[in-house]
């Protein structure tokens, strides 16, 4: 019996929406990211076990990854 290819179908696929909706998905997970690292900052965590590891450069480098996909989603927009 062969094998069903099915989930080279659906790599492609998940490829293709990531593609389309790369900038809007790169915005919602950093400012989601962003959210939860503000809440853990306030919360006390200084240390992050992120390679950046002070958590006021974590949150620094994924405002800068949300800013760049809300630019990268209105640019694709406007052209």
């Amino acid at each position: 019996m062969r094998r069903d290819p099915l989930p080279l179908c659906i790599y492609a696929t998940v490829a293709a929406l990531t593609w389309w909706l790369g900038p809007v998905a790169v915005a919602g997970f950093a400012a989601l990211a962003f959210a939860g690292y503000l809440r853990a900052w306030r919360g006390g965590l200084r240390q992050s076990a992120c390679k950046l590891r002070d958590v006021r450069l974590v949150l620094t480098y994924l405002a800068a990854l949300a800013v760049a996909g809300v630019a990268g989603a209105v640019w694709r927009v406007v052209t």
